[in-house]
Order: structure tokens, then sequence, then C-alpha cells
């Protein structure tokens, strides 16, 4: 396992806060620093293409899969909409929560208008069902498209975000995706690192980012320049569409101790699966994420060893 680093507590972060942000900082990162966020936002982002077809467990259909997996796995925190979780929270007041802010649908692609996905909950609203639910609300995270003609929209609201979670003592996550008709590789690893650093410029302690490719070539050195101009906001990988387990775990293995980066953001590759399975999947990366297990000791955790 990691040594526990020193918490950095941002001068954003108010002396009465402090200590509520050091203690988010430390749940969610199980003290190893690291994260490992169990992502669930994507019954908006994605509709039902990701929980009902062909190759996704039936269990993924119920919106409650996800709180089930997140209830009963080894998770650092679990993100989605707070709808949801007002929803569900009372039946799983256990789970460590991230309230994503904003979200859009794919319906409108690119070739029709650049993307915009404005704040649809304010910081103070997941602040407030924190206190009156007793929820442990950790965090709260909001994705900024780069390079589209409303990026200055999407730049405002996360810079505010993160102030006002701060004052809080929540801990941020921004999603930060490169796209619209300006951007000519969503994958490019300079491009990427760009986006890297317009998080660490707006204060997020989190940046999510895309894994890196270059010529169509995933390779997790690529990662190391995002990584650098993180600075001190770490860097974690996306976890993308769901792929074979092995080869998940040896990419999510790579990011760490070749590219730098300090955990991962999975949702499909997750929730796709039957909830047993799905809570094994849960552990074997937080085995590789928190505990520097090997691939091999992983894998015999995700068959159940």
């Amino acid at each position: 396992m990691p040594a526990a680093p020193e918490i950095r507590v941002p001068l954003d972060v108010p002396q009465k806060a402090r200590t509520m942000y050091e203690e988010n900082y430390r749940t969610i990162t199980k003290g190893t620093g690291r994260l490992m966020l169990f992502a669930g936002d994507q019954k908006i982002e994605h509709l039902n293409r990701d929980f009902f077809g062909e190759g996704i467990s039936p269990d993924d259909a119920d919106p409650e899969h996800l709180f089930r997996i997140a209830t009963r796995a080894r998770i650092g925190v679990f993100a989605t909409q707070l709808g949801l979780i007002a929803r569900y929270g009372e039946d799983y007041a256990d789970v460590p929560y991230l309230a994503k802010l904003n979200s859009k649908t794919n319906l409108v692609k690119t070739a029709q208008r650049d993307p915009l996905s404005s704040e649809l909950h304010h910081v103070q609203q997941a602040a407030d069902l924190r206190e009156r639910g007793g929820l442990n609300i950790l965090g709260v995270g909001y994705t900024v498209y780069l390079g589209s003609e409303y990026e200055s929209v999407m730049l405002y609201q996360a810079a505010q975000i993160v102030v006002r979670a701060h004052q809080h003592g929540l801990v941020t996550v921004l999603w930060m995706y490169p796209r619209g008709r300006a951007v000519k590789d969503e994958r490019d690893p300079h491009l990427i690192a760009g986006a890297a650093g317009v998080a660490a410029a707006l204060g997020s302690d989190f940046a999510k980012v895309n894994a890196p490719k270059r010529d169509g070539t995933y390779d997790a050195a690529l990662l190391r320049e995002a990584v650098l101009a993180a600075g001190r906001t770490k860097v974690v990988c996306a976890g993308g569409e769901a792929i074979d387990v092995e080869v998940f775990l040896r990419q999510l293995y790579d990011q760490i101790h070749v590219g730098g980066t300090v955990g991962n953001a999975t949702g499909r590759n997750i929730h796709q699966k039957p909830l047993d399975e799905a809570v094994q999947m849960c552990n074997a990366i937080s085995a590789v994420t928190l505990d520097d297990a090997a691939v091999e000791e992983a894998m015999k955790i995700y068959r159940g060893a």
C-alpha cells in the first residue's frame, strides 16, 4: 500500500472547514492519496444505452444496481447525480458520495452543435442534502468540454463550483474532456495535458481525463505530460467502454506506475456486470489502486479467490 501522503489543504478552504476537507479527502482516498471513483453518472450522459442490451447484465436496468454495488464494494467514492442520491440515499446512507453537478445527454452531436453541459445543481444544494439527510456527500464533480464554443460558460461554472465546494469542505473532481468542432483529436496527449493543467488552474483537487493516444495507439507513458501539467491537482483516468477484465486491470496498473496517475474513475467496466461480479471487479480495481496489488493478485480477487 502506498504511504499516506500529507494532505495539502488549498487556501480557499476556510479555517472552519479545514478539518472536514481533510476528513473527506482522507476518506475518498482511503488514506492513500489515490482515488478509486465508481462512476454512475451515465444515466444522463448515455441514456439507457449503457444499462440495457446485449452483453449487459439485467441487473443494470435498475438504477438501484449502482447503489447496491457502492454499498457492498470497496470504493473510494460513488459519483452520481444529486437527484439519484436524494432518491436512494436514505437506504444507502453508508455510501461515500460525490455529487455530479452537471450532465448532458449524447443526443445532440458535435456536428450539430458544440457541447454545453451546464450546471444542474448547485454546491449549496449538495451541502444541504448532506446535512438534512445525514449522507456522506464528500465531494462534487463537474464536466468541462474544452474547445467547445461554450467553454467559457463551463469554465466559469467549474471555477465557482471549486471555490464554493472548498468553502463547505468538499473535495472536487473535474471531468476534463477536449471536445467540439475545434478539436481535431480528443485523445491527443498534448491536448489532454493542457486539459489537466486547466483543472489545476481552476483549483480542482482531481482531474479526470481520458487516456491519451498517439496516432491511435494507447501508451500509459503518454500520461506523464498530463501529470506534470496538473501539478498538485491529481490525475485519474476514465475507465471507458467495457473491455476484457485483465486488459483493463493491466492498463490501470500501468496508468499508475508508468503514467504517474493516482487512480481511476470507472463506470461501465463495473456496473454492466451482475451484482456479485461487479463487487468483485470494484475490489480488484481497489486492490490495484489502493494497495499496489499486482494484476495477477487483482485477478484472483475478481475471480472470488
